[in-house]
Protein backbone atom coordinates (compact mmCIF):
# COMPACT_ATOMS: atom_id res chain seq x y z
CA UNK A 1 0.00 0.00 0.00
CA UNK A 2 1.33 3.48 -0.90
CA UNK A 3 0.87 6.34 1.53
CA UNK A 4 1.45 9.91 0.44
CA UNK A 5 2.06 12.64 3.02
CA UNK A 6 2.11 16.26 1.82
CA UNK A 7 4.39 18.44 3.94
CA UNK A 8 1.85 21.25 3.54
CA UNK A 9 -0.87 19.21 5.28
CA UNK A 10 1.28 17.05 7.59
CA UNK A 11 0.63 17.37 11.34
CA UNK A 12 3.03 19.20 13.61
CA UNK A 13 4.82 17.23 16.30
CA UNK A 14 5.36 18.21 19.94
CA UNK A 15 8.74 19.88 19.21
CA UNK A 16 7.56 21.85 16.16
CA UNK A 17 8.66 19.24 13.64
CA UNK A 18 6.48 18.28 10.65
CA UNK A 19 5.59 14.59 10.78
CA UNK A 20 6.10 13.01 7.36
CA UNK A 21 5.74 9.39 6.19
CA UNK A 22 6.12 6.66 8.80
CA UNK A 23 6.11 2.90 8.74
CA UNK A 24 6.57 0.23 11.38
CA UNK A 25 10.41 0.43 11.35
CA UNK A 26 11.21 3.89 9.96
CA UNK A 27 9.81 7.43 10.09
CA UNK A 28 10.58 10.81 8.55
CA UNK A 29 10.12 14.30 9.87
CA UNK A 30 11.07 17.79 8.77
CA UNK A 31 12.30 20.71 10.81
CA UNK A 32 11.18 23.79 8.84
CA UNK A 33 12.71 27.25 9.36
CA UNK A 34 13.93 26.50 12.89
CA UNK A 35 15.07 29.88 14.28
CA UNK A 36 18.60 30.43 15.59
CA UNK A 37 19.01 29.12 19.14
CA UNK A 38 21.59 28.39 21.76
CA UNK A 39 22.27 24.68 22.23
CA UNK A 40 19.13 22.62 22.52
CA UNK A 41 19.10 20.43 25.64
CA UNK A 42 21.59 17.59 25.32
CA UNK A 43 20.15 14.10 25.31
CA UNK A 44 20.18 10.66 23.78
CA UNK A 45 17.38 8.85 22.00
CA UNK A 46 16.58 5.13 21.61
CA UNK A 47 16.52 5.47 17.81
CA UNK A 48 19.12 6.04 15.09
CA UNK A 49 18.79 9.33 13.16
CA UNK A 50 20.05 10.30 9.73
CA UNK A 51 19.40 13.78 8.38
CA UNK A 52 19.88 16.04 5.39
CA UNK A 53 20.19 19.85 5.47
CA UNK A 54 17.98 21.66 2.96
CA UNK A 55 18.78 25.21 4.06
CA UNK A 56 20.41 27.13 6.90
CA UNK A 57 23.26 26.21 9.19
CA UNK A 58 23.61 24.42 12.51
CA UNK A 59 26.20 22.78 14.72
CA UNK A 60 25.82 19.20 15.88
CA UNK A 61 27.78 18.19 18.98
CA UNK A 62 28.05 14.44 19.27
CA UNK A 63 30.17 12.68 21.92
CA UNK A 64 32.17 15.89 22.49
CA UNK A 65 32.90 16.57 18.80
CA UNK A 66 31.21 19.53 17.06
CA UNK A 67 30.55 19.57 13.31
CA UNK A 68 28.99 22.33 11.24
CA UNK A 69 25.97 21.35 9.14
CA UNK A 70 25.29 23.32 5.93
CA UNK A 71 23.00 22.88 2.90
CA UNK A 72 23.72 19.58 1.18
CA UNK A 73 25.29 17.98 4.28
CA UNK A 74 23.93 14.83 5.88
CA UNK A 75 24.56 13.40 9.34
CA UNK A 76 24.13 10.33 11.53
CA UNK A 77 23.38 10.16 15.24
CA UNK A 78 23.65 6.55 16.45
CA UNK A 79 20.96 5.33 18.86
CA UNK A 80 21.80 6.05 22.48
CA UNK A 81 24.46 8.68 21.69
CA UNK A 82 24.49 11.92 23.72
CA UNK A 83 24.12 14.91 21.38
CA UNK A 84 22.87 18.49 21.00
CA UNK A 85 22.22 20.98 18.20
CA UNK A 86 22.77 24.73 17.95
CA UNK A 87 20.88 26.47 15.14
CA UNK A 88 23.06 29.21 13.62
CA UNK A 89 20.78 30.32 10.77
CA UNK A 90 17.10 29.53 10.02
CA UNK A 91 17.35 25.76 9.51
CA UNK A 92 15.34 23.35 7.39
CA UNK A 93 16.27 19.67 7.39
CA UNK A 94 14.70 16.25 6.90
CA UNK A 95 15.42 13.39 9.32
CA UNK A 96 14.70 9.69 9.18
CA UNK A 97 14.67 7.64 12.37
CA UNK A 98 14.71 3.91 12.96
CA UNK A 99 12.77 2.73 14.79
CA UNK A 100 10.25 5.57 14.39
CA UNK A 101 10.88 8.54 16.71
CA UNK A 102 8.39 8.93 19.51
CA UNK A 103 9.77 12.30 20.71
Amino acid sequence: MTTKISSKAAPAGPQGEVKLAAGERLSMRMWRDEPPTEHKPSGSRPYETVGYVISGRAELTLSGETVRLEPGDSWLVPAGTEHTYKILEAFTAVEATAPPASS
